[in-house]
């Protein structure tokens, strides 16, 4: 499990195809990685693979490529990382699987005042999890649902420490983005799901 605070901003390295899956050679600070540990890279939980020389290795299976953004990157890209949580950490974010639902795309950006504000076109499986001021994890990060301004549409307040701590400040109209809805929200969907259609005495409508 994770928080939503990112740990730190690494840069992809290497991108190789391998019986393993897609395996991404990661530089960043960390230098007391194990290996077969969990970390979320953009919100993905990988498993880390080797360690080494200022670097770790994580594979991406087909299947976790079906539902996230990874098979498009490329050498060179900056990447959202955070180390699972411990029992005895600080909750600061929200509750974070690393469990990717579904891939967005960045529809519009505005600067307003101190704040900069994105706009997010979301899959229907996301946007029904969504609520104003509730929780959700873009490229990893915990953010607060500042405005539903469609249907389909979500709009995150970005603050600038998190603009100069994440990758989200690197954000451009078109940039996909993985997304993770709040786990309770889900829970609860797939509670009331067998009620969705039935009147008020759980008769068929």
């Amino acid at each position: 499990m994770f928080t939503g605070l990112i740990d730190a901003v690494g840069v992809l390295d290497l991108v190789n195809d391998t019986a393993a899956g897609r395996v991404l050679s990661i530089r960043a600070r960390y230098d007391d990685l194990v290996v077969g540990e969990s970390i979320a890279v953009n919100g993905a939980c990988l498993t880390v693979r080797s360690i080494g020389d200022g670097r770790f290795d994580v594979a991406a299976v087909v299947t976790t490529r079906d539902r996230t953004a990874i098979g498009t990157w490329a050498s060179g890209r900056h990447l959202n990382l955070e180390r699972a949580v411990r029992l005895s950490d600080r909750l600061g974010g929200h509750m974070v699987l690393g469990h990717v639902d579904g891939v967005g795309n960045v529809t519009a950006l505005e600067r307003r005042g101190d704040a900069l504000l994105i706009d997010i076109d979301v899959p229907s499986e996301v946007a029904e999890l969504l609520v104003p001021h509730g929780a959700i994890a873009v490229d990893g990060v915990s953010l607060t649902v500042n405005a539903l301004t469609a249907p389909r549409t979500l709009q995150v307040s970005i603050i600038e420490h998190t603009e100069r701590h994440t990758t989200l400040g690197d954000l451009a109209v078109g940039s996909a983005v993985h997304l993770e809805g709040d786990v309770i929200g889900k829970y609860v969907r797939q509670l009331v799901a067998p009620y969705r259609n039935t009147g008020a005495h759980g008769q068929g409508g």
